[in-house]
């Protein structure tokens, strides 16, 4: 069963991540990997919010399994990332692969941060 919720939450987020990378590259084009890079900001934000929910709440573990493990781990993008950093260095466009670096890793980690705030401004008012 614990297979099958992973299964369930990987089809879910495997299937965001390419809906909105294709609506990010329609908007923005493809010059710089914004739908990745956009992509792993909100995944960090979901992972941090969720986490700190679930140990707020101490939900069930098929609730990790589905969203953390499952959903939030297709979503995510981070071997795509490293590959479209390399690709940017390998063009010569070293500044965008250091934007594509520290902004990912900045932002990244400012938007679990953010999770973890929401999360616990929710838990204030009983969600769950």
């Amino acid at each position: 069963m614990k297979y099958l919720v992973v299964g369930l939450g990987g089809f879910i987020g495997a299937n965001a991540r390419y809906i909105v990378g294709g609506w990010v590259a329609q908007r923005w084009g493809t010059d710089f990997p914004y739908g990745t890079f956009i992509i792993n900001v909100t995944g960090c934000f979901l992972l941090g919010l969720f986490a700190t929910l679930t140990l707020q709440y101490a939900w069930s573990d098929t609730w990790r399994l589905l969203i953390a493990v499952g959903f939030v781990g297709a979503y995510t993008t981070f071997s795509t990332f490293e590959y479209e950093t390399f690709q940017l260095v390998a063009n010569g466009s070293m500044v965008r692969a250091g934007a594509n670096i520290l902004g990912s890793v900045v932002a990244g980690f400012f938007a679990a941060y953010l999770g973890v705030i929401v999360a616990r401004l929710l838990s204030r008012g009983h969600i769950g």
